[in-house]
């Protein structure tokens, strides 16, 4: 079975199709073009080299966030539309979900950290569990003090990985058994997206497509200068 993989929360857009047997193309980008012409350009370009068709997909997977607002909305209302068209399922997986599992062979707690702007951080908790991982907390957007908080009330080893983890590494390494994750481990990948999703299209879990929603978390910029706005009406 083929699944197409769309992620778009961060400043990288990545896209990927993949099947149990192994990922057969993916391509990413950081910088430069927005998330909303690169992911189309993206899927066709690995169509044409892998000789494939939208045919031959049998699903499409989505990062959820949470994230940046803009890229979400592209991302996820691209995978709705190509899920409706071709007529296969969707599936919806948080974008701290596959930072976590890409690092899920760590004994530490992991803690998946995503810059949310507005100084602050999108962050969950998660544990290894035999074949992948387990998340142990809710999500949560707040300040680095307010992660530096809960990491001091957490006993043991702790895992930060993600692009906020890198950019607040002076706040949040404590000196406690902080350890921080790569550049490699900075933003959430398809790849890993097309991986999660492969085993809950085989048990048929998909989503219904109205239900896939963006994981905001909070009012956007726009909503919030909207909002100033009108009061000072």
């Amino acid at each position: 079975m083929l699944v197409l993989g769309i992620e778009t929360s961060t400043p990288a857009a990545s896209v990927t199709i993949g099947s149990e047997q192994g990922i057969i193309g993916s391509c990413l980008v950081t910088r430069g073009v927005s998330h909303g012409a690169f992911i189309l350009p993206a899927v066709e370009f690995l169509m044409k080299e892998a000789d494939l068709s939208y045919r031959n997909l049998s699903a499409i997977a989505v990062g959820l966030g949470p994230g940046l607002f803009t890229g979400l909305r592209v991302g996820v209302a691209t995978a709705k539309t190509l899920a409706q068209a071709l007529s296969v399922p969707i599936i919806g997986v948080s974008s701290l979900d596959l930072l976590a599992f890409d690092v899920r062979y760590s004994n530490k707690l992991i803690c998946p950290v995503v810059d949310a702007k507005r100084k602050e951080v999108f962050f969950a908790f998660y544990r290894q569990v035999p074949g992948g991982i387990t998340r142990e907390s809710s999500y949560v957007v707040g300040s680095p003090s307010r992660l530096v908080a809960e990491i001091e009330g957490t006993r043991g080893d702790f895992l930060l990985v993600g692009n906020g983890a890198l950019l607040y590494r002076s706040s949040l390494d404590g000196g406690r058994n902080v350890e921080f994750g790569s550049m490699a481990n900075a933003f959430p990948r398809a790849a890993s997206l097309v991986e999660l999703a492969l085993p809950r299209l085989f048990r048929e879990d998909f989503d219904r497509v109205f239900d896939v929603e963006p994981l905001y978390m909070r009012r956007s910029d726009a909503e919030i200068n909207w909002d100033r706005k009108v009061a000072g009406q």
